[in-house]
């Protein structure tokens, strides 16, 4: 179905009155925003009819591919039924206890971690908010209320709200409006390409990066500390994937002072790492697990935290009132989609299918893509793979900042039919979980085409070493 489109009607309408989110406004609007019109399946086409293979899901989130009749379906339903009733007044909704029970089923138990409660916010950033009022209210409760200090990673991202913005570690964020807030302090990223030492194992590197902890709770006083806060992967700082060694040693750390940990699962969650939920992947124990996106797919904004047995037991046996919460929290519509998308989920199997087929070919076909002469570092984890883009195979020698290769090769993936996010020198993906060989097989093609031309352009311009 081709939607037609007055592109300049639009844009200039764009540019007149909608600021986007972590957009240069002047810059956008000399330029005019590209204008997208429809989906299905994996791709996405703007105004002018152009396809573009979109292997980033959007903003991470869309897992079961566009198109999906069944969510349209369960939204309408659900609005037809019961479009909208809060959750303040001792009330409930149909879909929102459905969606509790059955994330509380999908949440496997760690040790003596389960997780039997869900708190319902609208957005990752929204859900990181309410980890910090969850996680000082327990401790409040347990008679400590100086255990206030959240510590978090450089290079994370937890959202954009004021606490989300804070617990992140992005120096640009941080930069504008006074940033952190009070009591969130931040230690490096497991991140071996750029802070192992020379000689230094990946095994030994990742025991290093999660000792930083522990020196933090040290330094700042262990009844000071309340809780760690980090991504299983890191994803909007690059696909920052730990060594192995790093979650099992933050165990132990986390153990040793009885700091809380907080999984931020956003991105990780509902499949992309072939789990439902990620600490399952890499063995770690949280006591709190954000979610969003992927719930539902990206179809309509939902975002939650599963409340770990040991927190949720406080809060709701000594806890009283808990003073926080939003107007859409378990909002009816919202949940109903939720439902039919992990519906879907589960019966495609998405998760076991990222675990023991397109993961395991996604990684294949990045070990060649490791081969380019622009690529030092090519990796994957689950259903979402990074390249470390440099002007120097053998030395691993980087491109400085001001020659922006990462954004030279996003223009050629624009130009060439693929979305591919740059994070610095960092090129990364995160393509719907629905993908098949054939159509990875067209991504990592694309891949390989704007690597040859970002390639040619780094020749012309002298920069390879």
């Amino acid at each position: 179905m081709n939607t037609v489109v007055d592109t300049r009607l639009i844009q200039s309408m764009d540019s007149a009155h909608f600021l986007h989110p972590f957009t240069d406004f002047k810059d956008l609007n000399a330029r005019g925003a590209r204008v997208m019109t429809r989906a299905e399946d994996i791709y996405v086409w703007d105004s002018e009819g152009k396809r573009v293979l979109d292997a980033m899901s959007g903003l991470w989130c869309v897992n079961v591919g566009y198109g999906r009749k069944e969510l349209a379906d369960a939204a309408h339903q659900q609005m037809m039924t019961l479009p909208y009733y809060n959750s303040f007044f001792q009330t409930t909704n149909v879909p929102a206890a459905q969606l509790a029970a059955k994330l509380a089923s999908l949440a496997p138990t760690v040790g003596d971690r389960s997780f039997k409660h869900v708190f319902y916010s609208s957005s990752g950033s929204e859900s990181n908010d309410s980890n910090v009022r969850m996680v000082r209210r327990y401790w409040d409760l347990l008679g400590q209320p100086q255990r206030k200090v959240i510590i978090s990673r450089l290079n994370a991202y937890h959202g954009s709200t004021m606490a989300g913005a804070s617990l992140g570690g992005m120096s640009g964020m941080h930069a504008q409006g006074d940033l952190p807030i009070p009591n969130i302090t931040h230690i490096g990223q497991p991140y071996f390409f750029e802070n192992g030492l020379p000689g230094e194992s990946a095994a030994d590197f990742g025991v290093r990066a999660a000792g930083w902890l522990e020196e933090k709770i040290l330094e700042l006083g262990a009844d000071k500390v309340a809780a760690f806060i980090a991504e299983p992967l890191q994803g909007a700082g690059g696909v920052i994937i730990p060594p192995d060694t790093y979650w099992p040693e933050i165990q132990r750390i986390v153990d040793q002072y009885g700091i809380l940990l907080i999984s931020d699962e956003v991105i990780c969650a509902f499949g992309r790492l072939g789990h439902w939920f990620a600490y399952e992947k890499f063995g770690y124990k949280p006591d709190l697990v954000t979610f969003a996106k992927a719930v539902t797919s990206g179809y309509i904004p939902l975002g939650g935290v599963m409340v770990g047995n040991r927190v949720a037991k406080v809060l709701i046996e000594q806890g009283g009132e808990f003073n926080h919460g939003y107007t859409y929290s378990g909002h009816p519509v919202a949940c109903a989609v939720a439902l039919a998308n992990i519906e879907i989920m589960e019966r495609e199997q998405l998760p076991q299918r990222v675990h023991d087929d397109i993961g395991p070919y996604l990684a294949k076909k990045f070990a060649e893509i490791g081969e380019h002469p622009l690529v030092g570092l090519a990796e994957t984890c689950g259903f979402v793979g990074g390249m470390v883009l440099v002007k120097n195979k053998s030395t691993k020698a980087r491109f400085g900042d001001d020659q922006g290769i990462g954004m030279v090769c996003r223009g050629h993936c624009f130009s060439n039919g693929l979305i591919m996010r740059a994070v610095g020198d960092r090129m990364i993906i995160a393509p719907p979980l629905t993908m098949t060989h054939a159509q990875i097989d067209e991504m990592t093609g694309l891949i390989l085409k704007c690597l040859d031309l970002t390639y040619a352009d780094a020749q012309k311009n002298g920069w390879l070493a």
